[in-house]
């Protein structure tokens, strides 16, 4: 095993609320405090009964999909977290990941896609 699952980050126009439309549906908090993330007007998140975390981040010119339409494919990625994002990245490109943004050394999440071109982060915990 090289991560835990942390949560499943959707991108949306409005983060608010689509926190709260899935907070309607799955119960549980939105936005509650965890050391995990900064909460903000481009990033939400609901913490769910199940133990299950929903994270909404906004994105500039969002396109939601069109079902089943292969131009316009469904649109989430999972946040990973790892103690060593340095051995985390080695055993992920080992596994067959690419790495598309690793940021500064500060920053504490790196992105990659897996095979299939599908965006993961890698977030230190």
């Amino acid at each position: 095993m090289i991560a835990d699952l942390q949560c499943v980050v959707l991108d949306c126009p409005d983060p608010a609320i689509l926190a709260r439309f899935y907070q309607s549906l799955l119960g549980g908090t939105v936005d509650q405090q965890d050391r995990r993330w900064a909460l903000d007007d481009d990033w939400s998140t609901l913490h769910t009964p199940s133990g299950l975390v929903l994270a909404f981040q906004r994105t500039a010119d969002y396109r939601p999909p069109l079902w089943p339409d292969p131009a316009r494919p469904q649109q989430f990625h999972v946040d990973c977290g790892v103690t060593d994002l340095d051995r985390a990245q080695e055993q992920v490109l080992a596994q067959g990941a690419t790495v598309l943004d690793l940021g500064s050394e500060e920053r504490s999440w790196r992105v990659y896609a897996d095979p299939a071109g599908h965006p993961f982060c890698l977030v230190r915990h």
